[in-house]
């Protein structure tokens, strides 16, 4: 096998992780490593047949020794190492947040002590999936920089979560300063696109599901409630860019245009040619506005910028839910 660089995307399997995976292949030798917890087996399928891919099913919350493994011989781990590892670790379920919390706060503790240990043992990069949610509550209608300090309830019921990430920062910072590790911090806000799990409370996949049956469409909050969206070929790009970047900085990845959840669904109404209904209920604990992201530092230092349309992000987001909703499910159960 052509020697290319060996990259281990911890979280693999899931939404984002898919779609790194996918374009990492391009350019790398490539570990996917995942547990199903929150994530589908069918979004990496199509990569099994791929030499230069492997897949791992395991839970990062217990140490590996990834050397030891005789699939991934043909990497030559123990002449080659591993130059870059992604990680993506952390249930993101907002159906079955409630049930995770557990899983959560190891993902965000154990489970990112076992990732960095891994770069400490490989000299590997190392990149950080954070979230928005780590500016906490954030003035409406203002787009946030990377040095925003926003107001935190750490006794929130979403602390495992939006703590945990907060957590996670400092920890990977304090790796960086310690151990001289070439760490990187991305900030995701909301993402969507072809292979997000449906019957799960995430947004756009449930709408479209629901508009392509001709069935009622719920949101979540009032009319009001809105949301930035990127698309999620544009996160990937933005994070390979800071990857090759000199900064260890924070980086905000996601898009500074703002939406109303009502027209995003009723342009995917207009865009499957539904005959579904927009109702409205009470919001649920993992489903809140969120920040909107100032990504001045992204297109100064990166060049940067999400190049997706909105009405075009749904076009690609529809054609394959049709295609492919009956693949669109977890793993196993929870």
């Amino acid at each position: 096998m052509e020697q290319r660089k060996n990259v281990l995307v911890i979280g693999g399997a899931g939404f984002i992780g898919a779609h790194l995976c996918e374009r990492l292949t391009k350019e790398a030798n490539v570990i996917c490593l995942d547990n199903f917890i929150t994530s589908g087996e069918n979004n990496i399928n199509h990569l099994l047949r791929l030499p230069n891919f492997a897949f791992i099913k395991h839970d990062i919350v217990n140490p590996i020794d990834l050397e030891k493994i005789p699939d991934l011989q043909n990497f030559q781990l123990n002449v080659f190492g591993i130059n870059e590892i992604y990680n993506l670790a952390c249930p993101t379920s907002v159906k079955n947040f409630e049930t995770l919390r557990d899983e959560t706060v190891l993902a965000n503790t154990v489970g990112l002590i076992n990732s960095l240990n891994l770069a400490v043992k490989f000299k590997s990069k190392f990149m950080q999936f954070s979230s928005s949610v780590v500016y906490g509550e954030a003035p409406r209608n203002e787009f946030i920089k990377e040095d925003f300090r926003g107001k935190t309830d750490f006794l929130d019921v979403r602390a495992c979560y939006d703590e945990g990430k907060r957590y996670a920062e400092a920890i990977v910072e304090t790796y960086h300063k310690i151990f001289k590790l070439d760490t990187k911090v991305v900030r995701i806000f909301r993402t969507y696109g072809p292979r997000m799990l449906i019957n799960d409370g995430q947004i756009i996949p449930d709408f479209i599901v629901n508009a392509l049956e001709n069935k009622d469409i719920v949101i979540y909050g009032t009319e009001e409630f809105q949301t930035s969206l990127c698309f999620v070929s544009d996160i990937v790009e933005g994070c390979l860019s800071v990857m090759n970047s000199n900064t260890n900085e924070p980086i905000n990845l996601g898009s500074s245009d703002v939406y109303r959840i009502v027209d995003i669904v009723e342009k995917i109404i207009e865009l499957t040619g539904s005959s579904s209904q927009i109702k409205f209920e009470s919001n649920q604990i993992f489903l809140r506005e969120l920040a909107t992201p100032d990504i001045s530092k992204a297109k100064e230092l990166l060049g940067w910028f999400p190049i997706v349309t909105m009405e075009d992000g749904l076009q690609k987001t529809i054609d394959f839910t049709r295609a492919h909703k009956d693949l669109l499910t977890f793993s196993t159960n929870i």
